[in-house]
């Protein structure tokens, strides 16, 4: 399985073979070092924890940068997500090399938030006739209740608060192009949240690693040379 964590930059479009515009969403992926892989026998299960987007270290608890510390990583980061599986190792660093044009990708993130909405805009509802004595009342939701039991049932679709909800698209999208240079995945379609979203890409497949990407020489600590073994208790 692959994996990697993206923020979401903006839609576009491209035209292909045929002349039809093609829809695009712009993401800025990786790159996500391997902060820590848990295991069965350790933590339970079976998980791989990566992090992305740097962030000041005066942001950053002690705690966390004791744990990108353990790491080897020269820089702290924003956000830390956990997937499923073990494919890497501590220290590996993910990038959109990982994937080829055509991979189909499941996208996660959470939705805009649109505050409270009606039942109109927030669940459909048809409303209220425009005519025969109709007045200020288009949009308003009907009847709640009934005779028995004298309240209003539970689960009952009525305005209240909308969006800012995890929404996940499954196996619709598909990469159309990608930008190794500036970590940048073209993807056909829309995908969940605003601009700067934090987005979590999965595709089929095993991840393969690019050799002059991993242990890249920014974002990990190089170990230490002992030239005098000597010196060595």
């Amino acid at each position: 399985m692959k994996f990697i964590l993206g923020r979401k930059i903006g839609m576009s479009q491209m035209f292909d073979e045929s002349g039809k515009v093609v829809p695009l969403t712009l993401v800025e992926a990786g790159p996500c070092p391997v902060v820590q892989v848990k295991t069965d026998e350790q933590d339970g299960y079976s998980a791989t924890q990566v992090a992305f987007g740097n962030i000041k270290d005066k942001k950053t608890k002690k705690p966390q940068r004791g744990h990108f510390k353990k790491a080897r990583l020269k820089k702290n980061y924003r956000y830390l997500k956990e997937f499923k599986g073990v494919g890497v190792k501590v220290g590996d660093i993910l990038t959109v090399a990982i994937f080829t044009k055509g991979d189909s990708v499941k996208i996660s993130g959470i939705s805009k938030g649109k505050g409270f909405q009606g039942v109109v805009k927030r669940h459909g509802f048809k409303g209220a006739p425009a005519s025969h004595g109709t007045k200020h009342n288009l949009r308003a939701p009907g009847s709640i209740g009934t005779s028995f039991p004298e309240r209003v049932w539970k689960g009952r679709r009525m305005g209240g608060r909308m969006g800012s909800d995890r929404v996940t698209i499954l196996g619709k999208l598909k990469i159309v192009e990608i930008d190794s240079e500036n970590n940048l995945l073209a993807i056909r379609g829309a995908v969940p949240g605003r601009k700067g979203t934090l987005l979590e890409l999965i595709g089929e497949g095993e991840i393969i690693l690019n050799k002059k990407i991993e242990g890249a020489k920014d974002l990990l600590v190089e170990d230490k040379k002992i030239e005098n073994k000597d010196q060595v208790s």
